[in-house]
């Protein structure tokens, strides 16, 4: 049995989640508003792709979001994501939503409430501190002794 997975948005992100997917034998549906991104997945996507909006949910059920086992939303709005990732949860019982959300407190907010929030900012400050600490810390460590 392959499991089903609905992506909506393809950009960098979106693009990239659809092929590793594909790539693990996953059935990938992609919707996106602008059919050039079909070409971020080449020449050969075996997958599905619609040109659409996300919100729309006649596109949604045409896209097979009732049947998916992951639904992963990754447009370039954080209030477009949160919106998608809320009807596939709750209108749709998605149970496996994974929602791109560039603000960290609205990823933080929206992650309390039970949505699965995935938050590249607050990703890029932990590493960029963690990065700054284990450069600066030895180095003054050095300079004391």
């Amino acid at each position: 049995m392959n499991l089903k997975a609905l992506i909506i948005g393809c950009g960098r992100v979106g693009s990239s989640v659809a092929l590793e997917l594909q790539g693990e034998g996953w059935d990938v549906t992609v919707v996106d508003e602008n059919q050039d991104a079909l070409s971020r997945l080449g020449e050969s996507w075996p997958g599905t792709f619609i040109v659409g909006h996300g919100m729309d949910a006649d596109l949604l059920r045409d896209a097979g979001i009732e049947d998916a086992d992951a639904v992963v939303v990754a447009t370039d709005g954080d209030n477009t994501n949160i919106v998608i990732g809320q009807v596939a949860q709750k209108r749709f019982d998605v149970r496996c939503v994974v929602v791109r959300v560039l603000d960290p407190g609205r990823a933080k907010f929206y992650a309390e409430r039970g949505l699965d929030t995935v938050c590249p900012t607050s990703v890029a400050i932990d590493r960029l501190m963690d990065a700054a600490r284990t450069c600066a810390i030895p180095a003054a460590q050095a300079e004391s002794n």
